[in-house]
């Protein structure tokens, strides 16, 4: 028989892992920026879903609002509007000037926003697949500027420090990669100094190997294995996964509306109340990837392609 305090750790630990949520870039499809009305709209329509209900979590890649140098980006006060918890994100592969216009931006809005803000954040990211980027597969694949291993500790130490004595002081800090750079050696300094590994993982894209949607969720847990083998016990939130419904074969992988449903039903529904779960995505606005959609609904309502329930 469970103790009263066994009982009331896993119920703590069920609470935590219960935030399921979406990615949310500072720009729309078309490139234009961001403003409170249409974060206010997606963190609505993100918690109204059909058929799932809930996602009231958003991650975001930066705290900076688009087309300003360092102001604090005006997701963080429709959070507040619409009671959403945020994964704060700091971007960190554009050096070291960026990242202090990053803190910049995130301190304004603690001392100005105060609690109402503070108490919405579950963590901050520091950097988004900055070691990918920078690691030899990345420049391979042309994925553009990254960051080494210790500039991302370096920036840690920095947000670390700067976070002291503010409201954000306790919240715990991270990193999101994917699996093929956190297991590189020079990374283990990073997985080292963060409290939680964000795991961003497409089986669609992985396609040195088998990758069809009937081994997408053997292989997307295979890839989070890999991600916990050096998470040294730490816990691994899943900040990025999903299936493209429309796009170019990848492999053996197929973009379709059936894959894509498909992976939630496999992955999602796995995933959501289990882990911290950030999916990818609920509107299409990567304004690079104009070949491919990963969205679960169309940019002008929220009737999703397909039915999200999640079948027992």
């Amino acid at each position: 028989m469970w103790s009263k305090a066994a009982s009331i750790l896993a119920l703590a630990s069920v609470a935590v892992a219960q935030s399921k949520g979406f990615n949310y870039g500072s720009t729309n499809a078309d490139g234009r920026c961001r403003g409170p009305d249409d974060f206010v709209h997606f963190f609505n329509e993100a918690k109204s879903l059909p058929g799932a209900p809930g996602f009231n979590t958003a991650r975001l890649y930066t705290s900076i609002q688009c087309g300003t140098p360092d102001y604090p980006i005006s997701a963080f006060q429709a959070a507040i509007d619409t009671n959403t918890t945020l994964l704060v994100g700091l971007w960190a592969s554009a050096g070291r000037d960026v990242i202090e216009n990053e803190l910049k931006a995130l301190l304004r809005a603690a001392r100005e926003l105060g609690p109402a803000f503070t108490d919405k954040v579950m963590g901050i990211s520091v950097g988004s697949e900055d070691l990918y980027r920078s690691s030899p597969q990345g420049v391979a694949n042309k994925a553009g500027a990254g960051a080494t291993g210790a500039e991302i500790e370096g920036y840690i130490a920095r947000v670390k420090d700067q976070i002291r004595g503010t409201g954000l002081e306790s919240k715990p800090i991270g990193h999101v990669d994917t699996w093929t750079a956190w297991v590189l050696p020079e990374n283990r300094g990073v997985a080292k100094a963060v409290s939680w590994l964000g795991h961003n993982s497409f089986p669609y894209f992985e396609n040195t190997r088998p990758n069809a949607i009937d081994e997408a969720q053997a292989n997307f847990y295979a890839a989070v294995g890999q991600t916990e083998s050096v998470s040294d016990g730490k816990p691994v939130w899943i900040t990025e996964t999903g299936w493209p419904r429309l796009g170019p074969k990848s492999g053996s992988a197929v973009a379709s509306l059936e894959n894509s449903k498909r992976y939630w039903q496999e992955v999602g529904c796995s995933l959501f109340g289990a882990r911290n779960t950030f999916w990818y995505t609920l509107k299409d606005a990567n304004v690079a990837q104009t070949d491919i959609s990963f969205a679960i609904t169309p940019p002008q309502n929220n009737t999703p392609f397909f039915d999200l329930t999640c079948h027992k």
